[in-house]
């Protein structure tokens, strides 16, 4: 079947938005703790009726400052707790909330400002204030820089003050003014493929992501649950579900200090953790580096084969008696330290803004943390299809949200509208006319559709390799296969117009380490010292013959070539939620792939 369309049992009012719940669970249930705030290393509870205090005083700072119903506000911030109290209040007056990614270039910033035509900016620190004060020159519309940390006034205290001259029913006017077809926010895509468009979301947009969720996840999205955000809240995917916990009354944590995150998670203890791919890979990755160093490498082999083999078993029946008994073995013996190092109460995670992979997802559930992967743009205000608790089918990203359809073109590519997807682009009507054909939005991902409505994501459209023999290769299926190696950090195929698929590998530094004493190498030898040493390479040879497994002999890879040095978003090479961009790729290391088709 090529379409699929689920109802929604809820139904989207014309003052519906995403920002009344802040004081309906301040008059409802005041005493609730909504926040967590790391304040001096210590978590510091917040109570609803306190973030509504703190939301409210903010939002009549902002009148005071002259912001209008529909104007772009800016925040140039990290994951901190100040965030969403910024954004809430933002939302409370009627104007957009314009989240910038903290790692942004001076140009990056200039282009979403300009565009924009944002008149106000929250910069974090000072060192991202003085990359705004740089431009504000040019910036004709921007009125003024408040700094969330730093020097001088911290932002929240200055919007109270500012805020007491302000008649508190000029905030009650501005929220019964909202409709839901209002624009409540403006999100730049992150640009992998050329420069990125504003993505204009409405309340009724984020109010059927928020309610969607909640139909497919009742149990952890609901009061006496916690989740800890650590993905930058720029993106989508963490902020809608920051969203639809905080309507839900979760209980949220913030952090952007990723390197600490198993210390944090031993204290604040979340039940849910939302994260991308990459961070469920790492995790897997080190605990395998971490038996290898310690000389237990094949008990972990054995016991993640186990928990893969539990899992499948799942779907087909049951686990036997000897699974089960291996099983629980393991649980005592690996499992448990693994669920120890999210905190230990963690007993659910979603996955989203890149494919997991079904070996990954079946280790996670097998273990006993089954990630609930989902699928979503930008565009559809994240999540458009999930998995769930009771309807899940590992290896895809689950069925779709209510209030959705979906379909698939001739070509595959997929096809979606419904509650949650966008109006257009910001001011480019080109665009926006491109991206839609009868209603339908081209998401520009290849997909399959089973019978029962489980979507799979085969690659993007754009990234297809064409050979020059004519064979298209979706590039993911092999860069998954090859990232799931505890040595490789990152993973390009290249091909386009050439006789064969190659890739460009590279090594992840901090597993490098272990490595070179086990295989006896000079403990300074950095990578650039061992892209040739046969040792290394011939791992790194095994990794390629075990992805070409997933793939016909045609769209196998041939060569491959490892790199000097990692991909990251600091050196340009990956987006602040760690995809390739790809052209930058190309372009930067286009020696390197030259190579890797020159006559031996």
């Amino acid at each position: 079947m090529r379409e699929f369309s689920v109802p929604a049992p809820f139904t989207v009012g014309e003052h519906d938005n995403v920002v009344s719940s802040v004081f309906s669970h301040e008059r409802d249930d005041p005493d609730h703790v909504i926040f967590q705030r790391l304040v001096d290393g210590n978590w510091t509870d917040v109570t609803c009726k306190e973030a509504a205090e703190q939301i409210r005083a903010a939002a009549l700072g902002l009148i005071a400052e002259g912001v209008q119903p529909g104007d772009r506000v800016a925040l140039l911030s990290a994951t901190r707790y100040e965030w969403p109290i910024i954004d809430f209040a933002i939302l409370a007056i009627g104007a957009l909330t314009v989240p910038i990614y903290e790692t942004s270039s001076v140009e990056q910033i200039r282009f979403v400002l300009e565009n924009s035509e944002a008149v106000l900016i929250f910069a974090e620190t000072d060192e991202h204030a003085d990359r705004v004060e740089q431009i504000a020159g040019a910036l004709p519309k921007l009125r003024k820089v408040f700094r969330i940390a730093g020097s001088g006034t911290p932002a929240l205290e200055a919007l109270a003050e500012a805020g007491r001259s302000v008649d508190p029913s000029e905030l009650d006017k501005r929220l019964a003014a909202i409709r839901s077809s209002d624009p409540a926010t403006l999100i730049y895509t992150s640009g992998t493929t050329g420069r990125p468009k504003g993505c204009q979301l409405t309340h009724s947009n984020l109010v059927y992501e928020v309610r969607g969720a909640k139909a497919c996840f009742p149990d952890l999205l609901g009061k006496g649950e916690k989740m800890l955000v650590f993905l930058p809240l720029a993106h989508v995917l963490a902020r809608a579900i920051t969203m639809a916990a905080f309507v839900n009354k979760v209980t949220l944590g913030f952090t952007s200090d990723i390197k600490n995150l198993v210390p944090l998670f031993a204290v604040f203890k979340p039940t849910l953790v939302v994260s991308v791919p990459r961070v469920f890979e790492k995790v897997y990755n080190t605990a395998e580096q971490n038996a290898e160093n310690d000389g237990k490498g094949r008990i972990f082999a054995i016991a993640a084969r186990t928990a893969i083999d539990y899992s499948r078993a799942l779907d087909s029946g049951g686990p036997g008696l000897l699974l089960r008994l291996r099983h629980a073995l393991f649980d005592k013996l690996v499992y448990g330290k693994l669920r120890n190092a999210l905190g230990g109460e963690c007993h659910a995670a979603i996955s989203g803004g890149a494919p997991l992979g079904e070996r990954l997802g079946h280790f996670y559930r097998g273990v006993g943390l089954t990630i609930y992967e989902g699928y979503g743009l930008t565009e559809t205000s994240a999540a458009i299809t999930v998995n769930r608790i009771d309807d899940l089918k590992v290896g895809t990203v689950g069925k779709l949200l209510p209030g959705n359809s979906m379909r698939l073109s001739e070509d595959n590519e997929l096809l979606v509208r419904g509650g949650v997807v966008f109006n257009g682009y910001w001011r480019n009507e080109a665009e926006t006319q491109a991206a839609f054909t009868d209603g339908w939005f081209h998401t520009g991902d290849l997909g399959s559709i089973d019978d029962d409505g489980f979507l799979k994501i085969i690659g993007r459209k754009k990234e297809i390799i064409v050979t020059a023999g004519g064979k298209n290769v979706a590039p993911a299926i092999l860069e998954d296969q090859l990232r799931a190696h505890p040595l490789i950090s990152q993973a390009m195929a290249v091909g386009d117009g050439k006789p064969f698929i190659a890739a460009l590998v590279t090594i992840d530094p901090e597993a490098i380490e272990g490595w070179k004493e086990r295989n006896g190498k000079n403990p300074s030898a950095t990578v650039a010292d061992l892209v040739n040493d046969p040792d290394l390479r011939a791992e790194i040879d095994l990794a390629i013959k075990e992805a070409n497994q997933a793939v016909s002999k045609a769209e196998a890879i041939r060569k491959f070539r490892i790199l000097p040095v990692d991909f990251t978003e600091a050196t340009g090479e990956l987006t602040p939620t760690l995809k390739l961009k790809r052209k930058v790729i190309v372009e930067k290391f286009a020696a390197d792939i030259e190579a890797l088709y020159s006559a031996d």
